[in-house]
């Protein structure tokens, strides 16, 4: 029987330092390369129209203008400030709303013993299956029908429920410790009781990690505020930012500025909560 060598120690080390430093390099390189969206929208967003435009490239313009930051905010055609207003209101309400109606549906799924549970469960999942397309007319129809145009319940009420954040939630609640339901049952608690006193304090860290996905796509969402908001005055700052496109002009710099400042909110958002979001993701079952 032969025994291989034990690698030598200076071997093993060096080895362990090239690994690492390739590790670095590659991190860093990709790290570039998320940034690089990131400079194109500044750079532009500080320069003239022929600077963004032009046969010449520069790294960066040859004067700076910051007279671009409050270009959006003067522009008389469109009333950026309150299409980001609008936009902040229809965030947080949407995801508070969302949080809300789809935990105590995913809760219920997970927990409520009920015969057809499961039916409910994969209704539930047929309907991720549903192009957005089929059931856009009847929605329009529907809020229409209620008066909701041009206003936050048309914008906000029609998404509250969204079947894969549901689907989510069951995923969670499944794994969730029993015992700790049990002792709430113990102090006399019922199923409302349990989840509002016992399952949601301790769960905060999947809540924020949804909540920060729900925000990012009510802040995005751009065809039903569209329809929606047929007045200047119900634009979401998507809605704001199409209309300094049209078929006869295309203000290139105030584009780039308008778009550097409706990020903002954004990435505000997923900073302080992206190591929520790692850990709430992770805790949803989900592997591959």
């Amino acid at each position: 029987m032969t025994t291989t060598a034990p690698e030598p120690p200076e071997r093993a080390r060096r080895g362990g330092v090239m690994s690492s430093t390739g590790l670095y390099i590659a991190t860093s390189v990709a790290a570039l390369l998320f940034l690089v969206p990131f400079y194109l929208l500044i750079r532009n967003a500080l320069s003239t129209d022929p600077e963004i435009t032009g046969e010449n490239w520069k790294f960066f313009p040859a004067r700076i203008q910051w007279g671009n930051i409050t270009e959006p905010f003067d522009d008389p055609t469109v009333d950026f400030g309150q299409s980001m207003w609008n936009s902040l209101v229809v965030g947080i309400l949407h995801t508070v709303g969302t949080l809300f109606v789809c935990s105590l549906a995913g809760y219920a799924l997970a927990r409520i013993p009920y015969r057809h549970a499961d039916k409910i469960f994969y209704g539930v999942l047929v309907t991720l299956m549903v192009p957005a397309a089929v059931t856009f007319v009847p929605s329009f129809v529907l809020v229409s029908s209620l008066g909701w145009v041009d206003s936050y319940r048309g914008l906000i009420v029609p998404g509250l429920f969204s079947g894969f954040t549901c689907f989510l939630f069951r995923q969670y609640f499944l794994g969730f410790p029993k015992e700790l339901e049990e002792a709430a049952r113990v102090d006399g608690l019922g199923y409302w009781g349990a989840y509002w006193r016992v399952v949601v304090p301790n769960s905060l860290n999947f809540f924020a990690a949804i909540a920060t996905i729900t925000f990012i796509n009510g802040w995005n969402a751009f065809l039903w505020p569209l329809v929606i908001g047929q007045d200047p005055s119900a634009w979401t700052v998507q809605v704001a930012l199409s209309s300094y496109m049209t078929n006869q002009t295309v203000n290139y710099h105030l584009i780039f500025m308008a778009t550097a400042i409706s990020i903002l909110p954004l990435l505000f958002v997923f900073l302080f909560l992206q190591r929520w979001l790692v850990q709430g993701i992770a805790q949803t079952g989900i592997k591959g």
